[in-house]
């Protein structure tokens, strides 16, 4: 017991913040699959890199892979406009993945669920490797327009 006559056991609520921020590039094209009630999902991987240097004068490097996922409009989107290696801005939050594998074994991840994102320029590996300022054209972006871009009223938000 503590000074106020509680019990240190008793379980205390406390509010939660799970916000996660990226900026990378896309590690495999995006997978798109649908939901029995035919909502959009899509998944696909993000590299991370970060620098630094040791305490030796060396300099380091660390890439951190991340499965992410969306879904509805913004899935679809994603699909149509990425692909591997375009570099992509997203906001997102933890979500943790638990299930039993075909030998029997509890498995689990973490994984980002996107919330919102943002098309980067520059280049990234993919397609054909020139710099197509973000938006991947040969993956189904509107031609006709300057660079690929695709028109603003296209783009869901």
């Amino acid at each position: 017991m503590n000074d106020k006559g509680r019990n240190f056991t008793e379980s205390v609520t406390m509010a939660g913040f799970n916000k996660v921020l990226l900026l990378g590039n896309l590690t495999r094209d995006p997978q798109l699959s649908y939901t029995p009630s035919q909502t959009a999902v899509v998944d696909f991987g993000v590299a991370t890199n970060r620098k630094w240097n040791a305490q030796d004068g060396s300099q380091r490097d660390e890439t951190c892979f991340v499965d992410c996922r969306a879904f509805g409009r913004m899935a679809e989107n994603i699909n149509k406009y990425f692909s591997k290696g375009k570099p992509i801005f997203l906001e997102g939050r933890l979500t943790y993945d638990t299930w039993t594998a075909q030998d029997g074994t509890k498995r689990s991840r973490h994984r980002v669920t996107v919330e919102n994102f943002q098309f980067l320029p520059g280049t990234g590996g993919g397609s054909g490797g020139r710099d197509q300022g973000g938006y991947p054209g040969d993956r189904g972006a509107p031609q006709g327009m300057p660079d690929n871009r695709v028109p603003d009223d296209d783009i869901p938000f």
